[in-house]
């Protein structure tokens, strides 16, 4: 290609990115009319406790026809149901170990013959160690990528092919402004929701030649969540965790917008706008002006954490710890090739806050390939 004809190229790919800046500050200015969620079924992941339960309220109050809660805790799943059909939503609940492959599957199949096919997918459903790396036990690390990274991947995969066959669809990942700011003490954390975001925003390109399927990632700032009721921050009054009402309401208005990414609140644009200027030291001096730089979980936050013990503790042997699960020896990795557990045993297993135990990934160029004609 000659000079002539990459300046040209250079100058209408300026073009359109000022383009769609335009477009992107007039929709905001003058929104154009929200997706009407009538005609919705909508399916969100950890969906019992937390941000899950109030984003099922707010779909149910702004419409939407049917509303799917997946968790583990079959007790919150129950009372969240009995939230929204109070609200007029038809509400419906799994008890599912989204960990296990086979489960994702059989129960998504569940699901669409019993309720119908799934056209939103909200994938919410995490949780936090909230410990430095050699403080971490190597089992839990791995719990934390698996519930909150990797469990993307087969509820996606389970959902994603019938949206594209219907062209309507809409996946939704509620992540953490620590993706892209991350924190010292909460090492699994920040590293798992870094994977999800990349996670993320690869599906969203990927869906760009996909009519009528569409991806929002959320990024919300600290939550008052049990998850992150030992959670403190030096200034709270310059810094107020969100709250879970608010979180749910902004993330229903970006899906029935079609707004591909929200940060929340609006000044974590600064932050990102900082870590792209500044260097790393003037960076970490943003750490210890927060408190972030000396964050610790373990004893000294007790909501998030408590340290796991020493001795070896059998695989059965867990407990919930407000927002951790406490797992066994570092000596006995997780299994992903673990058959169905009974519904039985789902029910005594208590979790933390809105989360489930999830699986590997796959991949979705394939996925995407195969799932839409022409491609």
């Amino acid at each position: 290609m000659g000079w002539g004809r990459l300046g040209a190229a250079l100058l209408l790919l300026l073009g359109q990115m000022l383009l769609q800046t335009a477009r992107a500050l007039l929709g905001r200015l003058l929104p154009a009319k929200p997706r009407d969620l009538a005609a919705d079924c909508v399916l969100i992941t950890g969906g019992g406790r937390g941000i899950g339960r109030a984003l099922a309220r707010e779909f149910a109050r702004r419409g939407a026809r049917k509303i799917i809660l997946w968790g583990r805790t079959e007790k919150c799943l129950q009372e969240a149901t009995q939230e929204i059909g109070a609200m007029g939503a038809e509400g419906h609940y799994f008890v599912c170990d989204v960990a296990n492959r086979e489960e994702v599957y059989q129960q998504a199949k569940a699901v669409r013959e019993k309720v119908g096919d799934v056209t939103i997918l909200v994938n919410n459903a995490a949780v936090v160690h909230g410990k430095t790396l050699m403080d971490s036990d190597d089992h839990a690390l791995l719990k934390s990528q698996h519930i909150n990274t990797l469990g993307q991947f087969w509820t996606t995969k389970a959902f994603l092919p019938r949206m594209l066959e219907l062209q309507r669809g809409h996946i939704v990942c509620l992540n953490s402004v620590l993706a892209l700011s991350a924190i010292p003490g909460a090492v699994d954390y920040c590293t798992s929701k870094a994977s999800s975001f990349a996670f993320m925003e690869s599906l969203t390109l990927g869906l760009l030649d996909c009519p009528g399927v569409n991806a929002t990632t959320v990024l919300p700032f600290h939550t008052s969540t049990e998850m992150f009721q030992g959670m403190r921050i030096r200034f709270p009054n310059l810094f107020p965790p969100l709250k879970p009402e608010m979180v749910a309401r902004r993330t229903v208005e970006a899906v029935q917008r079609n707004q591909a990414f929200l940060l929340l609140p609006w000044t974590m644009h600064i932050l990102i706008l900082l870590k792209s200027i500044f260097p790393q030291a003037a960076l970490e001096e943003i750490h210890r002006f927060s408190g972030s730089y000396h964050f610790k979980g373990g004893a000294e936050h007790p909501g998030w954490a408590q340290r796991l013990p020493q001795a070896h503790v059998s695989r059965s042997e867990r407990v919930q710890s407000r927002g951790e699960i406490q797992v066994g020896s570092p000596a006995e990795p997780p299994s992903q090739g673990e058959g169905l557990k009974s519904k039985q045993e789902a029910k005594k297993e208590q979790h933390p806050a809105g989360s489930q135990d999830y699986g590997l990934g796959g991949d979705f160029q394939a996925l995407l390939a195969l799932a839409t004609p022409g491609r």
